[in-house]
């Protein structure tokens, strides 16, 4: 999920702390000392980076800011993220630098961070869109920045609704490979996506349709497009007629990604159907 920028001016705190800001003649990093003394100006030690199987109890709210202090908690007791990967920002593209809320380097982190999860979970790739669990990821705050931090944070969560996260379970490595796995963490709805009241949910809880295929649309394509919405429509329509043969009156439905999801490089829709 993308984020609106909140990281604008971090890149040059990182830049002055990682070449140094010294005063006096010398060109050398060095400036006199009182009485005559001389001393080297020392940088602080960058802050220490996440860790890779660290858990925490964030919410809907927090996992969409671009930074988290949210201290970790014991993967033994509740709680609805795990870190799965962490890793290093790469602000230069094509030997220009980026300030780390630009959505380059922003870009470059989502892709990094959905690859992760996505590794990480294991399944097919059909399962891992048709599924509720999602990458969130959180970059240094300012104060860790203007240490020289240049870390990024992969979070594995599970969207249960549209406001909440699910418990995870103890274990989350391959957990799409298991029995059932799309039964417990597909994606369902409490209605047909056409519906007014229509709200996304884990198939594991009330519902009255499901999310059956993943459809790519065509290159190039414009979001919202008709024709291609047509053509993503009649995919649908085949997924409905393949799950019953027999069937007289199919009922289907084609959903775009979100706006949002679009922004973020997400080219495909899903199918659904009833679920009987």
């Amino acid at each position: 999920m993308m984020r609106p920028g909140r990281l604008g001016g971090l890149l040059v705190a990182v830049l002055l702390s990682a070449t140094g800001c010294s005063g006096g003649d010398g060109g050398d990093g060095t400036s006199a000392a009182p009485n005559g003394a001389t001393g080297a100006t020392t940088a602080a030690a960058a802050p220490k980076a996440p860790r890779v199987g660290s858990c925490y109890q964030l919410d809907v709210r927090s996992a969409l800011k671009a930074t988290s202090s949210r201290p970790a908690v014991s993967c033994s007791h509740r709680h609805t993220a795990v870190t799965v990967a962490v890793g290093t920002v790469q602000p230069v593209v094509d030997g220009h630098l980026l300030a780390l809320d630009s959505t380059l380097v922003q870009r470059q982190i989502a892709d990094r961070c959905r690859r992760a999860v996505d590794a990480h979970v294991g399944g097919s790739l059909r399962d891992q869109r048709l599924s509720r669990i999602q990458a969130v990821w959180f970059n240094p705050t300012t104060a860790q920045a203007d240490r020289g931090a240049l870390w990024y944070r992969c979070d594995l969560v599970i969207s249960s609704g549209p406001r909440t996260f699910a418990a995870l379970p103890r274990k989350t490595h391959g957990m799409l490979r298991a029995q059932g796995a799309m039964s417990r963490w597909g994606t369902c709805g409490t209605a047909s996506p056409a519906a007014k009241h229509f709200q996304r949910v884990l198939c594991s809880a009330r519902h009255t349709w499901r999310a059956r295929a993943a459809t790519t649309l065509p290159a190039g394509t414009a979001y919202l497009s008709t024709k291609a919405g047509r053509t993503a429509d009649a995919r649908c329509r085949a997924v409905a007629a393949k799950l019953s043969p027999k069937s007289s009156k199919l009922r289907w439905a084609f959903e775009w990604p979100t706006r949002d999801q679009w922004q973020s490089g997400q080219r495909y829709g899903l199918c659904w159907t009833p679920d009987a």
